[in-house]
């Protein structure tokens, strides 16, 4: 009798070891599974297009900061290298972890039909930041949040329209060079399309666009290129700050120098973003004359859309941030477009 009381004993603590053996096996295979919630956390998986950029740094930290375990998250973060393909990946990734909430930052605007759908059928909200998705059925995705590329193009290319006529330049002494930003994100486009109108409004010479991948080493080969190509360029317009510093680089590696005065020689520098203290410093010193404010900020914003709905609400499809437009020449404090005036900061010395 006591033989067969010590036996069932044996077997029921071999039965208890082998259960949790067989949790401790289901716990570290959930690693790369599902999401295991903690202290009822909201699970946030941000895709982000890269660090091409002291923009995109910018970005990726204020949604770090905004997506905190003491505010009531947790943020799964994916850097894609610029390639759309390891972003339709991260999503199907958060997708098979089941996350809570999907917020795409995308390299381009086509092609996320399939997985944005993926998303959707899941029942998982996807807020697109930054650049935009062209996607035939719109509630593929919650809603949007970011910059107005067209209008930060429109209102750079404004003031440096009443600069020029300030210094009584003839429209067709005006030769421009673009230095384009990835091709096919919105930014691009938007800039891109921006700094078109405003060739054909005024008159002026669009001498070429060159890619410059929203990189200073990509901005430095580009304007090089057009320098030994053209002779009389006097505007380098850069579609963000880091093609701008790369730009002004090359200008002056080949004796040329940067600046305003473009009768006695300048070449004038457009960019946009406006995030670092060097893209400022530049501003100021004159060597880039006029910035066009692209505001990175998108973490706190996106946090209080999820807040929103968290509490029922439906957000705005579309949600556009505040910028400016900053120079360092006094003489210009206020532009207009399209019967809408803007004020221009000016940033001293």
């Amino acid at each position: 009798m006591k033989k067969s009381v010590v036996f069932i004993i044996l077997i029921c603590m071999i039965c208890v070891l082998a259960v949790g053996c067989a949790q401790g096996v289901s716990r570290k295979t959930a690693e790369e599974g599902p999401v295991e919630k903690k202290e009822d956390l909201i699970v946030v998986g941000f895709s982000q297009v890269g660090a091409e950029s002291d923009w995109r740094k910018e970005n990726s930290e204020s949604m770090r900061s905004a997506f905190t375990r003491d505010k009531g998250y947790e943020l799964i973060f994916e850097d894609a290298q610029q390639k759309q393909a390891n972003q339709i990946t991260a999503i199907r990734t958060f997708i098979q972890r089941g996350v809570d909430y999907i917020v795409l930052a995308p390299v381009a605007e086509d092609g996320w039909d399939t997985v944005l759908g993926e998303a959707r059928d899941a029942g998982i909200p996807v807020i697109v930041v930054d650049r935009m998705v062209n996607v035939e059925d719109e509630s593929l995705f919650t809603c949007w949040v970011g910059s107005d590329f067209r209008l930060e193009s429109q209102k750079a290319c404004r003031w440096l329209k009443v600069y020029l006529d300030k210094q009584h330049f003839k429209p067709g002494d005006v030769n421009i060079v673009d230095i384009q930003g990835t091709i096919g994100s919105s930014a691009q486009i938007g800039r891109t399309r921006g700094l078109r109108d405003a060739v054909i409004d005024n008159g002026w010479n669009l001498l070429d666009a060159v890619p410059g991948e929203f990189t200073q080493a990509k901005g430095r080969e580009a304007t090089a290129r057009l320098l030994e190509k053209y002779d009389n360029i006097n505007v380098v317009y850069c579609e963000n700050d880091n093609e701008a510093f790369g730009a002004l680089e090359a200008i002056e590696a080949a004796g040329r120098r940067p600046g305003r005065n473009i009768r006695a020689g300048d070449v004038m520098v457009i960019s946009f973003d406006g995030v670092s203290s060097q893209a400022l410093d530049n501003l100021r010193s004159g060597s880039i004359s006029c910035i066009g404010e692209c505001n990175p900020l998108h973490g706190p914003r996106v946090r209080k859309i999820i807040e929103n709905i968290e509490k029922g609400e439906t957000p705005d499809k579309y949600e556009y941030v505040d910028e400016d437009i900053f120079s360092g020449y006094e003489g210009i404090t206020e532009i207009s477009v399209d019967g809408k005036s803007y004020p221009v900061k000016i940033m001293g010395k």
